[in-house]
């Protein structure tokens, strides 16, 4: 290694390690605080340590000016896992698995020179020029790069344009329909014993369900003829490769990917990791299987380029520096979720990183000279040619209601895993909700940034579509006329001039009006959300409501003009328009379409009742979100009484066939058709002309055997003391292996706070959401990597995450996290 000799530091829960010239050793905190003191007291600063966050938390504030290898790693190997620990960087290096402190601090030693000595034997040419750019802005490592002595580092801005260097992607024809060919059980069973080989375990349930779930892959032979699958299978039965066996035989025979939705992104990652199986070879998967999510998770190529400008700020360098590696060897771009590391965004600062992802809506698709080239657009084009689309619930339901996934299109094959999520999934999805977070958003839409602060990164209608307009005076007076009317929404600053009282234009008024009534009527609650009735709504409210709905009727029929005048000229110029203006059109009609005909007309629908009674099969009510006690949105909520209504008739209706299922579908009361009826009106099934076809798979885990349930009745739960006292007993006796599960964050904080020194000693780590500086996925991979660590969480770190083997043995509740199970009657929403 060149420059200065390096201490390495290794600073954990079950004590410090140091590593220097010294070799390898234990230190006391006191000592490895003052070891770090003297080591960045020299110029620069040699001390090394991992995760830089964690150290500060556990050493002081000093480890601020501390090397973080977890940056090294992130730069010399850009877009591969890592578990940010001593131990799992031996696991992704190859080296020897400490177990002392001593040998973590040795394990960074041994590290950090592996990941020089790659470097060194990286001829790529993009990486000298942006350790150059990131050295200018501070970056302490570039003093020990292998830096070339031959001029080959690019300059400036050119070694971050990394949008120059990827692949283009081309316009390609219409898809062909999908085909009729149909999965039969015995085939299903067939695909699944090849995912599994012979060397897996046999398990009857998981062949079981296979065969069942293969009737949603049957030809449809009559129009809204769902052919729909509800599927309860025990934890343990395998459901994930169980609906994978006749979903990829389908998409095989068919030349269509089946799209498998599941709730959350940590889901999305288990269930692609899991068609390891179906797909070993990298190369094949990434044809085969494609993970969608909302534009929001994608790093955005212009944003980037924005941003690149500003490498000259110290302060954005290091950032912008490990993005251009990462986006250079990134599978897909996927910014959260993704192959991103999840605490690298902690290190460089959320803002810098995630803020670089379309969050507004600000795209300009065609217009954009980054388009052919565009994460988002590739992953769009690979999920038409894929077999498995990877997506969630929200994305599925949202371009359903919204007319097609991104392009207009629709799969006629869907998998709902975690169905018992749906309900709750389509309450948001489906619901209106005037708020000033979502008019202020749509009037950035139109107008784009109102100041100097803003207008270059926030691109309104004009960027987006004024070359559209050219030679078309109609469409330029509806561009024009749109913009003048988007002046009625909420402006920038609009939530300070709510607190102090001066509204200014038709929705702000109308939405102080709503802040005004809920605080009337719900008092100040501390720091949590409050809601209020609509109605009886205030005289003043009223008025503002009228108001507001004319001004939304202005802005809708502008938007409306447009849209067609671009359909007339997709239709009257079709011979002469290429292929990147027709996308551009047909992606521009969408777009205002979403906004005049959806988002518009479901708030007037709102304004227009408020004296009069909500619509019977709506509930409204209105809000005023709050974090820490400080206003963050005001707003009126209309929600569907059953919110399934919409899921079955816009999403499960239109497909062929559809398979809806987990573990936890029925209620588990005994009574077997009530149980039944309770799962189809949740899932929505009770909703469509064709019953749904009914499977339940037992667990193949033989519970009475292999667990236990204790229910803890002698321990007061309103003082933190007793509380982590139990907690404390039942992890020491399961040796670690534990997952600690609470329904407030100030009772997990305060738990933390009394076991952690205690399991420390025990030798076992105690990792904590809310706590820790990592994003809740890093905790799981850690948890789930450490066979013998404990992990404090809320509902993230619940609902659908996967550990399996040892690494869990044992959950603890401190309070039962769902409610009362409820018996609907059949047709009627649960909950009611």
């Amino acid at each position: 290694m060149n420059g200065p000799a390096l201490v390495f530091l290794s600073a954990g829960q079950a004590g410090c390690g140091v590593a220097d010239g010294d070799g390898p050793r234990r230190l006391a905190p006191a000592a490895a605080r003052s070891l770090l003191a003297a080591g960045l007291a020299d110029a620069p600063p040699n001390v090394v340590v991992c995760h830089r966050p964690s150290a500060v938390a556990l050493l002081g504030p000093d480890a601020e000016q501390a090397l973080d290898i977890l940056e090294l790693y992130a730069f010399v190997r850009p877009a591969e896992a890592l578990v940010p620990s001593p131990r799992g960087i031996a696991a992704a290096l190859g080296l020897p698995r400490p177990d002392t402190p001593a040998a973590e601090a040795a394990t960074l030693r041994d590290a950090t020179a592996l990941l020089l000595d790659g470097l060194a034997g990286d001829r790529t040419a993009d990486w000298p020029g942006i350790a150059q750019v990131m050295a200018r802005g501070g970056w302490r490592w570039a003093a020990l790069l292998p830096l070339p002595g031959d001029g080959r580092a690019r300059r400036g801005i050119d070694a971050l344009a990394v949008w120059r260097r990827l692949p283009q992607w081309e316009f390609e024809g219409p898809d062909d329909p999908p085909g009729d060919a149909g999965v039969t059980p015995n085939e299903a069973r067939h695909r699944l014993a090849e995912i599994l080989h012979a060397e897996a375990e046999p398990r009857p349930q998981q062949a079981a369900y296979a065969s069942a779930v293969s009737a949603a892959f049957q030809p449809r032979h009559e129009t809204g003829s769902a052919t729909v699958v509800i599927a309860e299978a025990g934890t343990g039965t395998g459901k994930t490769l169980g609906y994978v066996a006749p979903a990829s035989l389908w998409a095989e025979r068919n030349g269509a990917p089946v799209w498998i939705s599941t709730f959350t992104r940590n889901l999305q990652r288990q269930i692609d990791q899991e068609l390891a199986r179906l797909y070993p070879d990298e190369r094949e998967r990434a044809q085969r299987v494609v993970t969608r999510k909302g534009r929001e998770n994608y790093l955005c190529l212009l944003s980037f380029e924005e941003a690149a400008a500003t490498a000259a700020n110290p302060a954005n360098a290091v950032a912008l520096g490990l993005i251009a590696r990462w986006a250079a060897t990134t599978r897909d771009g996927d910014m959260v979720g993704g192959d991103l590391p999840g605490w690298l965004p902690a290190l460089l600062g959320r803002n810098r990183v995630l803020g670089l992802a379309d969050r507004r809506g600000e795209c300009i698709y065609s217009a954009c000279p980054h388009y052919g080239r565009c994460f988002i657009e590739r992953s769009v084009r690979r999920a038409r040619r894929a077999d498995l689309v990877i997506a969630n619930h929200a994305l599925v339901m949202a371009q359903a209601a919204l007319g097609g996934i991104d392009d207009g299109r629709l799969p006629t094959r869907l998998v709902f895993d975690e169905g018992h999520h749906l309900y709750d999934a389509a309450d948001s999805v489906f619901a209106a909700y005037l708020s000033g977070q979502e008019t202020a958003e749509l009037r950035r839409w139109l107008r784009g940034g109102d100041t100097a602060r803003t207008r270059g990164r926030m691109r309104g209608l004009v960027n987006r579509y004024g070359e559209l307009t050219d030679g078309d005076a109609e469409a330029d007076l509806a561009l024009h006329e749109a913009m003048r009317a988007a002046v009625a929404l909420p402006g920038e600053g609009w939530q300070n001039r709510l607190r102090e009282g001066r509204p200014d234009g038709p929705a702000e008024a109308f939405l102080a009006h709503v802040r005004e009534q809920v605080y009337a009527r719900a008092g100040d609650d501390g720091p949590y959300s409050l809601e209020a009735d609509l109605r009886p709504a205030a005289p003043a409210m009223a008025d503002a409501a009228v108001r507001l709905d004319a001004a939304l009727e202005d802005l809708a029929r502008p938007l409306q003009q447009l849209a067609q005048r671009f359909a007339r000229k997709l239709d009257m110029e079709a011979d002469a328009l290429d292929s990147a203006t027709r996308h551009r059109l047909e992606a521009a009609i969408r777009a205002l379409g979403r906004r005049a005909e959806i988002a518009i007309p479901a708030w007037r629908g709102l304004l227009q009742t408020i004296e009069t009674e909500t619509p019977p099969r709506f509930v409204d009510w209105l809000t005023v979100e709050r974090i820490d006690g400080r206003d963050v949105d005001v707003g009126a909520r209309r929600h569907w009484i059953d919110p399934t209504v919409p899921l079955a008739g816009e999403v499960l209706s239109p497909c062929h066939g559809a398979v809806v299922t987990s573990a936890t579908l029925t209620d588990g009361s005994g009574d077997l058709e009530r149980d039944w009826a309770s799962a189809e009106a949740r899932t929505g099934a009770i909703h469509l002309e064709t019953a749904a076809i009914r499977a339940q798979v037992s667990s193949p885990f033989d519970y009475p055997a292999q667990t236990r349930v204790l229910i803890v009745t002698d321990v007061g739960r309103d003082g933190p003391e007793q509380v982590a006292a139990a907690y404390r007993t039942l992890f020491l006796a399961a040796g670690g292996g534990a997952l600690g599960l609470f329904t407030a964050i100030a009772r997990l904080r305060a738990v933390q706070k009394r076991i952690v020194g205690p399991l420390a000693e025990a030798g076992i780590p105690l990792y904590a959401q809310h706590v820790d500086p990592m994003d809740p996925a890093t905790l799981v991979d850690m948890f789930r990597f450490e066979t013998d660590a404990c992990l404090l969480g809320t509902d993230a770190v619940r609902d659908g995450v996967d550990v399996p083997g040892r690494s869990l043995r044992l959950v603890v509740f401190d309070r039962v996290p769902w409610s009362q199970p409820r018996h609907p009657a059949p047709g009627a929403p649960p909950g009611l």
